[in-house]
């Protein structure tokens, strides 16, 4: 089995954000005695700080007890640092995809690693891009922020992933929805959310069609927008604005993408495979945050194999 949702955090990562703590609002806090520390970057988006987060050794045998033969690994959502100063979200990502391509030489029949991008300076996150792929790192994690990813400032970044065949991994933020006031709203629904507005102005811009060869993996087994694509497609044959940037209905762009298996339940993840192919689902987890599938479902490697192929 393959893991292509799994996040790590390089140790020298650790040490940049304690070394720029003040910067970052960054804040280590021991709420449970029987829990890790939790860390707060930017007055939000807690987490507790397990070790295998930053334990290489503890988080590789983690995926061999649970059956994982290769895991792609990804920056953390909570230090994207979108919402800083653009000179230290370049800085900060730059030291962590080295590290982060570092630990994947080191083992290689064991890791891929997707980089994270300043988004905060869309000129950069291209060169960025370019930079880690050349490192062997296999494309990036990016999450939308103020911006859409159809933004045309985002056009160097596209314009280089699909140049490069890269992979980028679709991860949006936690919602800031005043709305999702409830204790842990906006991580149960927020962030599907999140990801089901994200992938459907993709779809809807056009721009999927203008960079066919980026390899988007969707987070969370796609949102909520598999299972109503029926309503967008409807959207397309009633509604010309709709249909005018398309080339195909809807539910036809769901074939071109790569979805994890963040789901669940074993009949949400037959539900996907029966829109979009075997060969476009991969097992992933999400470890080692709490609310991860933990050992991965999902049969086989084919999706993860399909996504990770070099170019020929």
């Amino acid at each position: 089995m393959m893991d292509v949702h799994a996040h790590f955090i390089p140790p020298a990562v650790l040490d940049w954000v304690r070394g720029h703590a003040d910067a970052l609002d960054a804040r280590w806090e021991q709420r449970d005695p029987a829990k890790a520390p939790f860390l707060t970057v930017g007055g939000k988006w807690a987490f507790e700080l397990k070790p295998a987060f930053y334990d290489a050794d503890l988080f590789l045998a983690d995926q061999e007890r649970a059956g994982v033969r290769h895991s792609l690994v990804s920056p953390v959502p909570q230090l994207f640092l979108y919402d800083a100063e653009p000179a230290l979200t370049c800085e900060l990502a730059r030291l962590y995809n080295d590290e982060l391509a570092d630990c994947c030489r080191e083992r290689p029949d064991r890791l891929s690693g997707l980089a994270t991008l300043p988004l905060n300076a869309p000129d950069l996150a291209a060169r960025e891009l370019e930079r880690v792929c050349d490192a062997g790192l296999r494309g990036a994690i990016v999450g939308p922020g103020d911006r859409l990813l159809s933004d045309p400032a985002f056009a160097p970044m596209w314009e280089t992933a699909d140049r490069l065949e890269a992979v980028l991994f679709l991860h949006p933020l936690l919602s800031q929805d005043p709305r999702l006031r409830r204790p842990q709203m906006p991580n149960l629904i927020g962030v599907l959310w999140e990801t089901t507005v994200t992938l459907t102005d993709l779809i809807l811009s056009g721009l999927l069609d203008r960079y066919p060869r980026v390899k988007l993996l969707v987070a969370h087994g796609g949102g909520f927008l598999p299972y109503q694509i029926g309503r967008l497609d409807q959207g397309y044959r009633v509604w010309p604005a709709v249909r005018g940037a398309l080339s195909i209905q809807p539910s036809g762009y769901l074939r071109h993408l790569w979805f994890d298996t963040v789901l669940w339940t074993p009949e949400a993840i037959q539900l996907l495979i029966s829109l979009v192919g075997m060969e476009r689902v991969a097992p992933g987890s999400d470890y080692p945050f709490d609310l991860s599938v933990w050992p991965p479902l999902g049969e086989g490697v084919l999706g993860g194999e399909t996504l990770l192929a070099r170019a020929r």
